[in-house]
């Protein structure tokens, strides 16, 4: 069983990844969708009581961000796989103004995040991590490696 958690800027690939790779076997847990943290939260328990794997499709920039969900899954004893969308921020300001207006975010909330964004480590309790980017339109999955 495991918990997901993305961590990346706002138009990096989170949401289209998790189309790609997740839509069939894990629930998807979205702040933007949700509206509400209240209502996130009542998704995540529920995937956390009948062990259903689940991804958290959020920004998660800081350690702080990203704790509450590792925290409640390993409490869950569910391995935390952590993926985090290395991107340029002018790449995802370029897809951001492609999006539709309901999904489209004011460029300053790309670059605030951009601002907070910490790398994640081992040490916040993840099982694997891995990096991803966007190579030619595709989805690239390396191993992590703290060293760079």
């Amino acid at each position: 069983m495991e918990a997901v958690v993305f961590m990346g800027l706002p138009a990096s690939g989170k949401s289209s990844f998790y189309k790609e790779r997740f839509f069939s076997t894990h629930v998807r847990i979205n702040l933007d969708l949700l509206k509400t943290r209240h209502r996130e939260l009542l998704l995540l328990e529920a995937c956390l009581q009948t062990k259903q794997r689940f991804v958290i499709d959020n920004t998660n920039p800081t350690r702080a961000d990203r704790s509450r969900y590792i925290k409640a899954a390993k409490t869950a004893r569910l391995d935390v796989v952590g993926y985090y969308f290395q991107s340029v921020i002018e790449e995802c300001l370029k897809r951001n103004e492609i999006r539709s207006e309901t999904e489209r975010v004011h460029d300053v909330a790309v670059l605030s995040i951009a601002t907070k964004l910490e790398l994640p480590s081992f040490d916040e309790g993840f099982d694997q991590l891995f990096y991803v980017q966007i190579k030619s339109g595709e989805f690239v999955i390396e191993e992590w490696n703290e060293e760079i």
